[in-house]
């Protein structure tokens, strides 16, 4: 049974088409994940349904009597004195009409997301704002639900219950979202918005990528086929054909009707971002070194002896439920938050680009221009370069138009992609991202993918999304459900640490007893007079050397110096390789004692 009828849906701002001729169904027990670029009016077309937004052409058509529910990206909670105020708010529309939820239902509804029926909401986090408004689309009953980006701030286990409710739910959905995880478990049909045009598959988002490599190639075919007959065209102007004939003249409009299709083409089809971080110097092969850390809030431990070492080019991945202590984790590796108990080693020549989750990296009053090039001008380095700031910024999908914008009338996604462009404009060599996927369309998703594994320096992240961390990982840390406090790291992505803690809070069996063995003879419990103080003669060499490597790359960065003296610029060079090679050589001497004490503290 279908239960909405979209019909040649078009939309104009300022005189350009956001879409145009778009017409779907949506069949009771559908779920469509509606999908496309940012701005490519994914949003408007569900504000349409929902009766918030009226098209400049063609019709929305619903089942008699069906309802609708919606749970927008931003939530407000204006006049609303308590979460079961706004959960019983009038979300559902029946063509026209509204009715607000009943008292049980909107308290049901706000219990099965962990929420408190009285609890003010101006105190919310943005993964609670984000459940109440999921618990309001839930407790109106209705028969289409309209979810725009529902993952958003959700930790993993919050969208896997998520997952199960929009699977049982029994009527029609439409679900906008980047989380590809999400929609290849929740979705049965898939709506893609591109380049103006509203395509449909008929099948779920785990079929998406196939049917879009096809798409594509159909249409590059086309354009081929465009360009042949435009070059046929152009070269019969070219001939000196008079246009006195009315003939004529209707040819030569026709050949201007095919270069503006041709450029519009041309401009639809060439935005994909194009991500690139500055690594800047190389730092040292040890990162960060966490021994034992501790962070205790009240009487509980959010973080319990946790020791982890991150390593040059590593990604780590930092996991965990909302208020599990991930960020709390992130400032006591970076130094600044300073732990209980245990202590946190930074590498040397360590530099730091960090966007957390609010991006204060951004001045909301603050230009485009402004952000990107803070101390004026209109150029900005990039990998050492200077770059124009509009080219620059055209690569993170900005128009030159919105140079003079200022941060605070960007959407979600426009303030990730900026702080992001932002961030990585800073020669750094240890970016540390905290919700980077939030808000950010698949395209930009996947370039962010590509960067990173591109990058050259190190990276850690914060994210709920399974599907990138899956494709950025070397290794992921989080929680252990079987331990409070306790932390657990495992190697690969999140479907490794998945399938190792799965389960993880159930008792395990109880070991069988066998007969004890002899005890071995005990080897040494720690390392060895000689080695200890070669530990110790290796941390005074390595900064040492840095230092001397800092000096010689500064010396021989002067550009009048082999003027003055080619023995003595030959002999610097000489002296920085050395040097260089003995950095490297002592790093791994000394990590290799490192490891072995480590073994030795173990075994005993």
């Amino acid at each position: 049974m279908a239960l909405a009828h979209v019909k040649a849906l078009r939309l104009s701002l300022g005189g350009t088409p956001l879409f145009e001729d778009a017409g779907f169904a949506l069949h009771r027990g559908e779920r469509a994940a509606l999908i496309g670029a940012n701005g490519a009016g994914k949003s408007t077309l569900m504000r349409m349904l929902a009766g918030e937004t009226e098209p400049d052409a063609g019709d929305i058509a619903f089942a008699t009597g069906a309802r609708i529910a919606m749970a927008p990206q931003e939530t407000s909670f204006e006049n609303c004195a308590s979460l079961r105020d706004y959960a019983r708010g009038a979300s559902v529309n029946r063509v026209g009409s509204t009715e607000p939820a009943s008292a049980y239902a909107a308290e049901a509804a706000l219990a099965a997301f962990g929420l408190d029926p009285d609890r003010a909401p101006d105190a919310l986090s943005g993964g609670e704002a984000r459940r109440a408004s999921l618990a309001r689309a839930i407790a109106a009953d209705a028969d289409i639900l309209l979810l725009d980006e529902p993952t958003n701030h959700l930790d993993i286990a919050a969208i896997e219950d998520l997952e199960r409710r929009i699977a049982g739910f029994r009527g029609a959905c439409l679900v906008i979202s980047h989380d590809r995880r999400f929609l290849e478990r929740v979705s049965t049909s898939t709506l893609w918005l591109r380049q103006r045009r509203l395509l449909k598959l008929e099948s779920g988002f785990a079929a998406f990528e196939d049917w879009a490599g096809c798409v594509e190639q159909e249409e590059a075919r086309a354009l081929a086929r465009l360009e042949t007959h435009l070059r046929a065209e152009e070269h019969w102007l070219r001939r000196g054909v008079t246009a006195r004939r009315s003939r004529n003249e209707g040819r030569r409009r026709k050949l201007e009707a095919m270069r503006a299709k041709r450029r519009e083409r041309g401009a639809l089809a060439s935005r994909n971002p194009a991500l690139r971080a500055d690594k800047g110097a190389d730092s040292a092969r040890l990162v960060i070194d966490a021994k034992n850390i501790s962070k205790h809030f009240g009487a509980g431990a959010l973080i319990s002896k946790l020791s982890l070492r991150i390593m040059r080019g590593d990604r780590l991945g930092v996991v965990g439920p909302n208020g599990a202590g991930k960020t709390t984790l992130l400032e006591l590796l970076l130094g600044a938050r300073a732990p209980d108990s245990g202590n946190v080693r930074l590498g040397e020549n360590l530099n730091i680009a960090y966007v957390d989750q609010s991006r204060t990296i951004l001045n909301p009053s603050d230009t485009l221009w402004q952000s990107l090039a803070p101390h004026g001008g209109d150029q900005v380095m990039v990998r050492g370069r200077p770059r124009h700031v509009a080219g620059y910024a055209r690569d993170f999908l900005f128009g030159p138009k919105q140079l003079r914008q200022p941060v605070s009338a960007l959407s979600g996604g426009e303030r990730n992609r900026l702080a992001l462009a932002v961030a990585l404009a800073r020669p750094a060599n240890l970016l540390v991202l905290d919700e980077p996927t939030n808000d950010l369309d698949m395209d930009t998703l996947d370039a962010l993918e590509e960067m990173l594994a591109a990058y050259d320096g190190t990276v850690i992240l914060v994210s709920h999304d399974r599907a990138f961390l899956d494709g950025v990982a070397t290794q992921i840390v989080g929680p252990d459900p079987k331990g409070k406090g306790r932390w657990v790291e495992t190697p690969g992505g999140w479907s490794d640490f998945e399938r190792k803690y799965a389960g993880a809070g159930a008792s395990p069996p109880a070991p069988r007893r066998a007969p004890t063995p002899q005890r071995p003879a005990q080897g040494p419990r720690k390392l060895s007079y000689k080695d200890e103080r070669r530990a110790a003669e290796l941390d005074a060499l390595m900064p040492r050397l840095q230092r001397e490597v800092v000096a010689l790359e500064q010396t021989l960065a002067d550009p009048a110096m082999f003027a003055r003296s080619a023995a003595t610029f030959a002999s610097a060079a000489e002296r920085l390789q050395a040097a260089r090679a003995e950095h490297e050589s002592a790093e791994a001497e000394w990590l290799l004692l490192e490891l072995r004490r480590e073994a030795l503290a173990r075994e005993n």
